[in-house]
């Protein structure tokens, strides 16, 4: 009783479930009578709509706010391999058939985050003509980048019987996450445990590690091609408005991924921070959040959002003119 309280505090929405293909999915539906526009949230591994709920309180006033729990995560089900096939292909799909159920048919923002970048964008890919902005926090919408090498935490997790064991058993990956995800202060204590709550056996981890496993590596890899198609699509988008921000310090979408968003998207707004990880929306919420809002074309002063000093409106395009400098250059 005492997390259901929690959450109530944490995420203080209405909770909305539609069916897809024998599973229930959880998702947050909120905005005005007349919203300015329709903004979709997409979250990754292993988060879920808690990690947007403050995004959400900012923007709710103005614009329709959208984001689901993946299966597996959040309050949506949590079936086994015989109830769910846990791929990419199969994620696009269930947020296509919330939206289409949603009647989502317009422009919208899109707004990702971990594997969010590779579903939110294999949506884009389907429909590039609904896509009216973009914002990009620490994901990939590509292969990992020939100058990183793959994380070998995530090699134990995908590949090991000693992975399997410490994820589904110990709840490693989300525990460890809602620790190492952050750097600017350690998460608050009471949100760490909502963070991991919905993962809390065996059963209920199957998504953190089915996602780890799901990352293509190989040609011969499930999700292998998909990927490459939707790579191949972010071509499509170089003229759509796009706000970056990045943690620095987030061991796997570290400076390789974010230079590869620099030269796939060089109209892209940059906001790149030295002293935040995994977890950006977390670590530097009060700077995305405002520069969101103001990405948005909403006062930032009524939104309610308090802005540090050194958040200044000018230093988006002032990112912007480097990032594509320095795109330039590496050609």
């Amino acid at each position: 009783m005492k997390m259901e309280h929690t959450l109530e505090r944490l995420l203080p929405f209405a909770r909305n479930w539609f069916h897809n293909k024998g599973n229930r999915i959880h998702y947050v539906d909120e905005g005005p009578a007349a919203p300015k526009g329709t903004v979709v949230m997409v979250h990754g591994n292993p988060s879920w709509s808690l990690y947007y709920r403050k995004l959400i309180g900012a923007l709710k006033q103005d614009y329709r706010c959208i984001a689901m729990d993946n299966v597996g995560c959040g309050l949506s089900d949590k079936p086994s391999d015989k109830g769910y096939d846990y791929t990419l292909a199969r994620r696009i799909d269930d947020l296509d058939s919330l939206l289409d159920k949603l009647g989502v048919d317009g422009k919208v923002t899109l707004v990702v985050h971990d594997w969010g970048g590779m579903i939110g964008m294999g949506y884009a890919a389907k429909h590039p003509e609904r896509i009216e902005r973009l914002v990009i926090l620490n994901t990939a919408a590509f292969h990992i980048p020939e100058t990183k090498a793959f994380p070998w935490p995530l090699w134990i997790c995908r590949n090991t019987l000693l992975g399997t064991v410490l994820v589904r058993g110990f709840n490693a990956f989300a525990g460890i996450a809602s620790y190492v995800g952050v750097k600017r202060k350690p998460m608050d204590p009471e949100l760490r445990r909502a963070y991991v709550a919905p993962f809390n056996s065996w059963t209920n981890r199957i998504s953190t590690l089915r996602f780890v496993q799901d990352i293509p590596l190989h040609p011969r890899d499930r999700a292998f091609e998909l990927v490459s198609s939707i790579e191949q699509s972010l071509g499509q988008f170089t003229e759509t408005p796009t706000l970056i921000h990045w943690g620095l310090k987030d061991f796997v979408f570290d400076r390789h991924f974010l230079e590869v968003w620099r030269r796939k998207l060089p109209q892209a707004q940059v906001h790149a921070y030295d002293d935040c990880g995994h977890y950006i929306l977390e670590d530097a919420s009060d700077e995305v959040i405002a520069s969101v809002c103001r990405f948005l074309g909403l006062d930032v002063t009524g939104a309610g959002v308090s802005v540090p000093a050194h958040a200044d409106a000018d230093s988006a395009s002032t990112e912007s003119a480097e990032a594509s400098a320095h795109s330039a250059g590496a050609q």
